[in-house]
């Protein structure tokens, strides 16, 4: 592993939906341990953390991982929702617990928001009184937001007026801590940034070529079973404000169960949900990462004539 100042190395691979991660994760882990270098994949993707969405989140099977040991994929029940706090503790072990066996922690995902929170930390927000949430909470969104603009101006300015979520959590955070949300993202805790050497590669490939993968592969999801996947989880009564229940392909396989829209309507607003999804993950690894995670194609890694670049990049030739 390539060494800064003798910290420990961590590979880090990311991008948007279908743009060929989990397939450049598992060659690098083979690639390095030809050279000696055992390596382990962590995942750091929202959907693949959940047991019940092994098809609908494209979770590795065993064949495709190569023998290659994965951690973090389907380790969480539907049920329980996985916060970025509690993905990043997580993380932290499983890299630990890497470094301490001589292997290479390999993370590989597009969450964002997981990946800042491991690296950079996390705000030290005190809990949230439940009777301020709820109150906010039960607010339209217009009405929170400019609620928001009066206690949170800056919060207020830069978040979009429709984004019920954020906004929500803005307007609680200053209502119960007396604080405004900028007041405790100043006070990050918990990052692993300064203490590892990461070494990142963010998969930015033609967006011709990822939407046309992003529509075959919610059409093989649906050959390979996601109906029966959905109406287990359907079957299962959880609330539909869990994530699990909002992951892409959920909402529209629950309409095709109820009757509501054809399957043929199913697979055309599930492909189109997942080139949406996977349009925002490739504006926020373009633009939010810093510079030094370099930007590629997958197509440059992929090929086995350049596993010499690839092994270069993260320093283990």
């Amino acid at each position: 592993m390539r060494r800064v100042a003798d910290k420990p190395g961590v590979a880090l691979i990311a991008g948007p939906t279908a743009s060929g991660k989990s397939d450049l994760a598992v060659r690098l882990a083979l690639a390095a341990a030809e050279r000696g270098q055992p390596a382990v994949v962590i995942n750091a993707d929202s959907a693949q953390v959940y047991a019940d969405l092994k098809i609908l989140s494209a979770r590795p099977a065993e064949d495709e991982m190569q023998g290659v040991p994965h951690r973090l994929f389907g380790t969480w029940d539907g049920a329980a929702a996985c916060s970025a706090a509690e993905w990043a503790a997580a993380a932290r072990m499983e890299i630990d617990a890497a470094h301490d066996n001589g292997r290479l922690p390999i993370l590989v995902g597009g969450t964002g928001l997981y990946l800042r929170t491991l690296i950079d930390g996390i705000a030290p927000v005190p809990q949230i009184d439940p009777a301020v949430r709820a109150q906010v909470r039960d607010l339209p969104v217009a009405d929170a937001h400019a609620s928001l603009s009066r206690e949170d101006p800056v919060a207020a300015a830069r978040l979009s007026p429709t984004d019920t979520t954020r906004v929500a959590r803005a307007l609680e955070v200053v209502r119960s801590t007396g604080q405004p949300l900028s007041h405790w993202q100043q006070r990050l805790e918990g990052g692993i940034g300064d203490r590892i050497d990461l070494q990142a590669l963010v998969l930015l490939p033609n967006r011709e070529w990822l939407y046309e993968r992003c529509d075959r592969r919610f059409a093989l999801m649906l050959e390979r079973g996601a109906a029966a996947e959905v109406e287990a989880l359907l079957a299962r009564g959880l609330s539909p404000d869990l994530p699990v229940m909002r992951a892409i392909g959920v909402r529209e396989i629950a309409a095709m169960l109820r009757g509501d829209i054809s399957p043929e309507e199913c697979a055309e607003q599930g492909a189109l949900a997942t080139r949406r999804y996977a349009k925002r993950q490739y504006t926020w690894f373009r633009h939010q990462p810093p510079h030094d995670w370099k930007r590629a194609n997958a197509d440059d890694y992929l090929s086995s004539a350049n596993k010499a670049t690839l092994l270069h990049y993260f320093g283990l030739t």
